[in-house]
């Protein structure tokens, strides 16, 4: 399914592309707004810069905010530089209102109060309630645009009240009891509302245990509670328990996915919401940082390797194999760090289970040491002919792949502690670790036996 709609994308791509090249702009014009805006999101990330910005002025006004929320943040930056203020406001009208809190975090200043300005009063206190909570919290995720009914009424009064409105909420699977005061009371499933006698009451029918989400609560766990519950939508409360808004799967798929795509390129050192197509330069002074620290570790591992250059020069095999012992920990250190750092993001990881866990990765460790080392020491001894240096190998490996399994539990969870992403910074430390570790231990040792 993935193969398939990457495919679609590409064909799309190379069609829009064709027309434009040919002059028939308005055959191209109808095929991109005939796509969903998150396809045309994706095709307006896959273009250069100076073709995006052709691109982005065939996209009709009706449907250009959702193409905003759906780009990466660098690419709407850019996008909206391009943008008059009366094409920004065209952009936010319709829009939901935790999604208009997040896409007013771009614009700038003076068009932001004008479009506060604009809203009549109800419209703008339920976007301040958004704006004053942090972006990656609960009360910055939800959306305020909620039905709630009083406990003592009929379903047949719901029923009629629902109807006056005339529509509901996506995503509504229930409705929300509250008090006068709007102290939230509990819920009332809609599947209850369809299937009971519209005689009876909602309080007789109140689900008083229903999952409730503080408003400070961070945006992860809001993720991770909607996984474990299997929810669709979740009620946001404020510190009173008054009821402040809500939260739905489609918001917490946003979360996940965005988790997800940090997770992999923190390990690179790069930002989740980098240009595919950004300038040269700036992407050269983002991922230069990461070089250099990179090339610190680096010389960290060519200075313990100096330190050898006489047994090396002695052993010339040592040269050969040196850097099997270094990668084999390497790689068994990633596939540790890549198991602790996922479940520290899922929160299965406390002081309680960490020795535990400590101990079995270093089992592991050990154990795949002692069934490589055994395997390395014939290949070095069948290549060599020296039994000495494929021994000093074996030993050399057991002890890099026990260190790599420590390291890939303790480095995360240190980094943890001093509120550092383990993500972004465990790989080059952890590869550091196992360059050391690997090259001191081979070349030590054979400099005690070899020389």
């Amino acid at each position: 399914m993935v193969e398939e709609r990457e495919q679609k994308q590409g064909r799309i791509a190379e069609t829009v592309t064709d027309l434009l090249q040919d002059g028939t702009v308005p055959e191209a014009q109808r095929m991109l707004n005939a796509l969903h805006p998150s396809e045309i999101a994706n095709l307006l990330e896959s273009f250069p810069t100076a073709q995006r910005k052709v691109l982005w002025e065939l996209v009709d006004e009706e449907i250009g905010g959702e193409v905003l929320l759906q780009v990466n943040d660098e690419v709407r930056g850019g996008l909206i530089r391009e943008m008059d203020d009366r094409e920004l406001l065209a952009a936010t009208s319709g829009m939901d209102m935790d999604d208009l809190a997040d896409f007013m975090q771009d614009l700038p200043r003076t068009l932001t109060g004008e479009i506060l300005r604009s809203m009549d009063n109800q419209n703008r206190q339920r976007l301040e309630a958004v704006l004053a909570y942090p972006e990656d919290s609960a009360g910055g995720l939800m959306n305020t645009d909620t039905v709630t009914v009083r406990p003592d009424v009929s379903l047949d009064v719901v029923f009629r009240y629902l109807r006056m409105r005339g529509e509901m909420p996506e995503l509504t699977d229930h409705l929300f009891v509250v008090s006068r005061y709007d102290h939230f009371l509990g819920i009332l499933r809609v599947s209850d509302l369809l299937t009971r006698d519209p005689a009876g009451r909602v309080e007789d029918l109140l689900d008083t245990e229903a999952v409730v989400i503080p408003a400070e609560m961070s945006d992860r766990e809001v993720a991770r509670m909607f996984e474990d519950r299997d929810l669709i939508s979740a009620p946001v409360l404020d510190g009173r328990g008054r009821l402040i808004g809500r939260i739905t799967i489609d918001d917490v798929v946003d979360v996940i996915r965005d988790e997800a795509e940090q997770s992999i390129l923190s390990m690179a050192g790069l930002g989740e919401e980098e240009d595919l197509f950004a300038p040269v330069w700036s992407s050269t002074r983002r991922r230069a940082g990461w070089l250099g620290l990179n090339l610190v570790t680096a010389l960290l591992a060519a200075y313990v390797i100096g330190l050898f250059e006489g047994t090396i020069q002695e052993v010339v095999a040592l040269a050969v194999l040196m850097p099997v012992v270094a990668s084999m920990g390497g790689i068994a250190g990633t596939q540790t760090l890549a198991l602790v750092i996922r479940a520290l993001a899922l929160g299965q990881i406390a002081p309680r289970n960490s020795r535990a866990l400590l101990l079995k990765e270093l089992g592991i460790g050990l154990l795949n040491g002692l069934l490589w080392a055994a395997v390395l020491a014939g290949i070095a001894l069948l290549w060599f002919g020296r039994p000495t240096i494929g021994i000093i190998i074996a030993a050399a490996m057991t002890i890099n792949l026990g260190t790599a399994a420590a390291s890939g539990v303790l480095v995360p969870l240190v980094l943890k502690r001093f509120g550092i992403d383990p993500a972004l910074a465990g790989g080059v430390i952890l590869t550091t670790v196992t360059d050391i570790v690997g090259f001191t231990a081979f070349l030590g040792l054979a400099t005690l036996f070899l020389l």
